[in-house]
């Protein structure tokens, strides 16, 4: 694997949820999704009762995350990683589903039942902004 790829698995563990990109019915969709890194792949958990899964499986993905939200209060330059590749169901070992800590309680006012996708990331792509710490990097009044 590419530096610039390990950077960039490396900084998705930094984050726990990103956003998921597929489209269903050829109109594209995002979605968020909990992550977490295992080996050479990304596991996603996300919640059934919205579907979003059935249009995933077995299809080309995009998955992206970022520091957007805590860049700024952490003194981190911003950062996104972008992961494309195909995606199936998966049914992870109680291990792995242990690494995504508790679940939500609801999802959109629905009792929250997770469904995992296993993301193959054939291309991943790494942006970064870079500021000068006298730089602000916040919203101005």
């Amino acid at each position: 694997m590419a530096s610039e790829e390990l950077r960039a698995i490396e900084l998705l563990g930094r984050v726990p949820y990103g956003r998921l990109a597929t489209s269903r019915r050829a109109l594209p969709i995002l979605a968020v999704a909990r992550h977490v890194v295992t080996e050479d792949q990304v596991l996603l958990r996300l919640h059934r009762g919205l579907g979003h899964h059935e249009s995933c499986d077995g299809t080309v993905i995009a998955y992206g995350a970022d520091n957007f939200n805590t860049a700024a209060d952490r003194g981190d330059d911003p950062w996104s990683v972008q992961f494309t590749g195909p995606a199936e169901i998966a049914h992870p070992c109680p291990e792995q589903q242990e690494l995504f800590g508790p679940a939500p309680l609801t999802a959109n006012g629905e009792p929250f039942d997770p469904v995992y996708l296993r993301l193959e990331p054939h291309f991943v792509t790494l942006h970064t902004l870079g500021f000068h710490a006298t730089q602000r990097t916040g919203h101005t009044e």
